[in-house]
């Protein structure tokens, strides 16, 4: 269910992506009700994130706007708040990854590539997401 709502999400069109990402919001809600976190949710967002931006979707303001909405969102839930902040710190730092490395991949500079993809790489180590290593 994810992943169809991630791709609206990534539509750049503001009114449609302030509509649709506290969906996301009301997915960790569910998910942590049924089972005090919401790591599947969370796992499904790195995996298709990834894959959607390597296709094109996403930009800097899709990301300001994910932060500053489900910020919001976790205002109002004190005991969701520190994962809420935990998961946006998580995807905003993939996303300042993934955008850097689709748009160094057109650059004729195979160490800016080779950098990239060493940060993107690092990255999922250090969030223990080593199977996206064979992505």
């Amino acid at each position: 269910m994810v992943g169809p709502i991630l791709e609206m999400t990534l539509i750049p069109e503001e009114e449609l992506r302030r509509a649709t990402i506290p969906i996301f919001f009301d997915m960790m809600q569910c998910e942590h009700k049924l089972s005090a976190h919401f790591q599947k949710f969370e796992n499904e967002i790195i995996l298709k994130l990834d894959h959607e931006v390597e296709g094109g979707g996403g930009d800097e303001r899709y990301m300001e706007l994910l932060e500053t909405i489900l910020l919001e969102c976790a205002v109002e839930h004190p005991l969701l708040r520190p994962e809420v902040e935990h998961f946006v710190d998580l995807v905003k730092g993939l996303l300042v990854r993934l955008l850097d490395y689709r748009t160094v991949m057109s650059d004729d500079s195979r160490n800016n590539r080779m950098s990239c993809t060493v940060n993107l790489l690092n990255f999922y180590k250090d969030i223990n997401r080593e199977g996206m290593y064979i992505r």
